[in-house]
């Protein structure tokens, strides 16, 4: 691999999930179904609920949104990794690779914030229902769903900023299958300790904070829901939660298991087992998770079929 002296390069080479030739093909099919699989299940589910009356709620206009967000995700790592393993082309220009860290990661944010929000929707529709519709209005959710974005996009925003000003004097290679932060830093002979510092306190911001608010919204709704009487209503709302619950479990344990360290104690090889599971694993499952445990979904999905069918 050719080695660079330089401290402005051209372009990059990723190492990708196996080096082995033989592993390509299988590689190249696991992915690719599990790509459609994404895009077909998320545009399923955002489909379903645009042209479903019954289902023009707060929390399906959000769950519009985390779909969205897991296709976008998902096309931001997963094509260039199929064209590694079909073509055998591991090179990306120096300005692709920034881009591709800067929109994968600003998704991920994203959907932090999103699954936090997501998660005050249900504390306030079960813990405080009777004012559910005057505080979850149109106007709010929509700026909610705004500030997600907005957070998410513009976080990442200073970090791109600050790697593509690194000077890179050492192998080109990447040691994983997209341009991620860890490797990349990896790669740099500037010091890096102030983006560790600055990599980790956005992990405590963006992935603690809106953790400690996720954990703390669902523990005040488990609360709520033992003290109903209904067993009818329990029921609804554990049903409801306990796909949001397994989301979000996956989700965090993943993400903040790969980036809540500095890149000293990083192991690369178990960075990329971290990184399928929240960039490709969990955008997979998801539309499966929200579906097959929400009775309304499930419900609109029976109409849809029927509705081709006839």
């Amino acid at each position: 691999m050719e080695k660079f002296n330089q401290t402005f390069l051209t372009e990059f080479f990723i190492v990708g999930l196996s080096q082995n030739p033989q592993l390509h093909v299988p590689i190249f099919i696991v992915f690719l179904q599990m790509y459609l699989t994404t895009l077909l299940g998320n545009i399923v589910i955002i489909t379903i609920i645009c042209n479903d009356s019954n289902l023009q709620k707060p929390m399906y206009y959000f769950l519009i949104n985390l779909s969205f967000i897991d296709i976008c995700l998902t096309s931001s790592t997963i094509p260039k990794m199929l064209e590694m393993c079909l073509t055998g082309n591991k090179s990306i220009n120096f300005l692709s690779c920034i881009l591709q860290f800067y929109f994968c990661s600003s998704f991920l944010c994203t959907e932090i914030c999103l699954l936090s929000v997501m998660a005050l929707d249900r504390y306030v529709a079960i813990c405080n229902h009777r004012r559910y519709t005057a505080i979850m209005n149109k106007k709010v959710v929509g700026l909610l769903a705004v500030a997600s974005w907005a957070l998410g996009l513009l976080d990442i925003m200073p970090h791109a900023v600050l790697i593509s000003n690194l000077s890179f004097c050492g192998s080109n290679e990447i040691n994983h299958f997209f341009c991620d932060l860890t490797a990349l830093l990896k790669l740099s002979c500037t010091d890096t300790f102030f983006i560790d510092i600055a990599t980790f306190a956005e992990a405590v911001v963006i992935g603690l904070c809106p953790l400690i608010l996720t954990i703390t919204s669902y523990a005040l709704i488990i609360l709520n829901i033992m003290k109903m009487s209904s067993t009818g209503g329990k029921q609804k709302a554990f049903s409801t939660c306990s796909a949001h619950l397994i989301a979000v479990i996956m989700f965090y344990g993943t993400e903040l298991g790969a980036y809540m360290k500095t890149t000293s104690e990083v192991s690369l090889e178990k960075d990329k087992l971290f990184a399928v599971m929240f960039t490709i694993v969990i955008p997979v499952l998801n539309p499966f998770i929200y579906s097959l445990r929400n009775n309304e979904v499930k419900r609109a999905m029976q109409k849809t079929r029927k509705r081709i069918c006839f």
